[in-house]
């Protein structure tokens, strides 16, 4: 996105003006499952959280005579530390500051009152501005950023939201949500319409730093409008309230245009589970053909 100038990332015709597709050719391990919603909604909850977490062992000696073998070289032990969290797209990477980044990766959402300040006085919108438009502010004006702590913290009301909310980052899913069908799914989500799109879980088309950056930008004070359609003007359970509308947005409506001028690579997905289409054969050889 740095590498485009203004002009180019707030017009959607050139969304793909900066593409460079270096993982063209790879992978992504995934590891998908279908479960049934009533075996994860927990009596009249409809809505559900998630997050990922990764775990080393706490200690990791260096041998210096290792025997033959595989990884014979280092000796690990201990208790398993966490050292990964990952929910919503982009937190740790562009919300998170560099000084707690580590704490926010080694944490539990259950704690995440810790971090409140970084989601309402983000630095992403204003870096966005000093490069993209020095000399005049285009980041959103409405501090705290109520829309946002609803988003990443709170789930949108009439979306997303639980009942018996704490907040928390993660990503959630409201399973009464009908689920649109292939062929009707935009790839921006609930921005534009699609409320069955991130930040309402988060299906593959989701293209989740478009909107990201939409969200970041004030586009959703933009759909909020003047009558608080989203109920983004407040947070529950805290004092926090700010005009989240369109005049809080310098950018106005060119704030839903943001994007990121990489597309997402044009890869069929399935229309049955997994969803996720063929993996690249390591060997070279081509992929079998699939049936959509």
């Amino acid at each position: 996105m740095v590498n485009a100038p203004f002009s180019t990332i707030s017009n959607r015709t050139f969304e793909n003006a900066a593409a460079a597709n270096s993982i063209q050719d790879k992978n992504v391990t995934s590891i998908a499952l279908e479960i049934h919603k009533d075996c994860l909604t927990p009596g009249s909850e409809n809505v559900i959280g998630g997050w990922t977490t990764a775990s080393v062992r706490q200690v990791q000696i260096g041998d210096g005579s290792p025997a033959q073998g595989h990884q014979t070289a280092e000796k690990v032990g201990g208790a398993w530390v966490q050292v990964s969290r990952l929910g919503m797209p982009l937190v740790n990477e562009v919300v998170i500051g560099l000084k707690d980044k580590d704490r926010f990766n080694a944490s539990k959402p259950s704690g995440d009152a810790q971090f409140l300040t970084y989601v309402s006085n983000p630095t992403l919108p204003a870096l966005i501005s000093a490069i993209f438009s020095p000399g005049s502010n285009v980041a959103p004006t409405n501090f705290p950023r109520t829309d946002l702590l609803n988003v990443f913290l709170a789930g949108i009301q009439g979306v997303n939201r639980p009942a018996n909310l704490v907040l928390s980052e993660m990503l959630r899913l409201n399973t009464e949500t009908a689920p649109t069908a292939i062929g009707m799914q935009n790839k921006l989500g609930l921005a534009f319409g699609d409320a069955a799109g991130f930040p309402n879980g988060r299906r593959p088309i989701d293209d989740v730093v478009d909107i990201s950056l939409v969200a970041v930008m004030g586009g959703l004070c933009v759909a909020n409008g003047t009558g608080n359609t989203l109920g983004l003007n407040t947070v529950p359970g805290t004092s926090l309230s700010s005009t989240c509308t369109s005049t809080s947005v310098p950018l106005g409506n060119t704030a839903l245009n943001i994007h990121d001028a990489v597309d997402q690579a044009r890869v069929p997905f399935l229309n049955r589970f997994p969803f996720l289409s063929t993996p690249t054969p390591g060997s070279g050889t081509p992929a079998p053909t699939q049936t959509p």
